[in-house]
């Protein structure tokens, strides 16, 4: 597992408790949750690397690691977990969170995951 949350610049989303509700709930094996985890400490890093220019190429990124989330059902279906509602919200609500400490508050919680299948 690579975790790179420490290397990130910028201190809200270096602090940042990713995905913690998931983590609390025996319901969701941490190694799926660490997945998830590495899936948006990666968003974070490529926002950092190349700051999106517009909303448009912000949605391009996020939309990218929703992709990766799709990937991850097939994950926690092995290990007899899903992705449902709690797990929904709580990515749902880290996308935002990152949207928001990168300074795109008026992203549409919605838009930035809106290639989800889950």
């Amino acid at each position: 597992m690579k975790n790179d949350q420490e290397k990130l610049t910028n201190e809200k989303t270096r602090n940042y408790a990713f995905l913690e509700e998931m983590y609390e709930d025996g319901y969701f094996p941490n190694n799926c949750v660490d997945m998830g985890k590495d899936i948006l400490v990666e968003l974070c890093t490529q926002i950092e690397e190349n700051i999106p220019a517009s909303l448009e190429e912000l949605y391009k990124l996020t939309h990218v690691a929703t992709e990766k989330f799709n990937d991850l059902v097939e994950v926690f279906d092995e290990h007899d977990s899903e992705i449902e509602t709690v797990a929904r919200d709580c990515i749902g609500t880290d996308f935002s969170f990152i949207a928001t400490a990168y300074c795109f508050a008026e992203a549409d919680g919605e838009e930035l995951i809106s290639g989800r299948d889950w």
